[in-house]
């Protein structure tokens, strides 16, 4: 095999092998962000759960202040 066949072989694997290592860091890195986005996730929804819109509590503050709407409608 001429020399120059055998130089060519031996940088395009040089070039192959820095892609493979390229790519498996891109990897890594993705996997990296996925666990952070899954933390992201459940924290939002955490936040959600936290956050209750107030139509839920309405009910309760509203039975609450009768009485002072009462002592209100007197006055």
């Amino acid at each position: 095999m001429p020399a120059a066949a055998v130089v060519t072989l031996i940088i395009a694997a040089l070039i192959i092998a820095a892609a493979v290592l390229g790519l498996v860091r891109v990897l890594l890195h993705l996997a990296a962000i996925r666990r952070t986005l899954g933390t992201v996730v459940v924290g939002v929804q955490v936040v959600a759960a936290q956050t209750r819109t107030v139509p839920e509590a309405l009910d309760s503050v509203n039975q609450s202040l009768k009485p002072v709407r009462d002592f209100c409608e007197t006055v």
